[in-house]
C-alpha cells in the first residue's frame, strides 16, 4: 500500500524524526497540535520516520477511524528529511520517489520539496 498512494488527496511528511512508539491518538495529536492540521480529514496521508530510518508509520483517517500503517525496509534505509521539525506537502510523483530511496529537503513548512543531487 504505501509504494503507491494514488487514493489520498494529500500527503504529508513529518520531517525530522518521530518517537514511533506513539500509537493513533499520539500521532493525531502531532499533526493537529504541532503542525496545525485537521488529522480528521479523509483520504490525507500523514507519514512519520523515527529515528533509525528504517520504519515508518501512515496515519490515515477514514471517516469512521483511523488505520495506522507501518513500512520496514528489510535493507537500507528511508532518506528522510531531517532539517526540524517541520510538515511537508509531497506530490505523488515526490512520494513514489522517497518510497524508491531518493532524498528530498525543504525548508518551509507545507514548501513543495526539492530534490538533492
Amino acid at each position: 500500500m504505501l509504494k503507491d498512494a494514488t487514493g489520498f488527496k494529500k500527503i504529508y511528511i513529518a520531517a525530522g524524526k518521530t518517537d514511533l512508539r506513539k500509537g493513533m491518538d499520539s500521532l493525531a495529536a502531532i499533526i493537529s497540535l504541532q503542525f496545525q492540521l485537521e488529522p480528521y480529514e479523509t483520504d490525507i496521508l500523514f507519514l512519520f520516520c523515527g529515528s533509525t530510518r528504517r520504519l515508518i508509520k501512515g496515519l490515515v483517517w477514514e471517516g469512521d477511524g483511523f488505520v495506522l500503517l507501518s513500512k520496514r525496509l528489510q535493507d537500507g534505509v528511508f532518506q528522510w528529511p531531517r532539517d526540524g521539525q517541520e510538515v511537508m506537502d509531497l506530490t505523488q510523483k515526490q512520494f513514489s520517489d522517497l518510497m524508491n530511496g531518493l532524498s528530498i529537503v525543504s525548508t518551509i513548512r507545507t514548501a513543495q520539496p526539492r530534490y538533492l543531487c
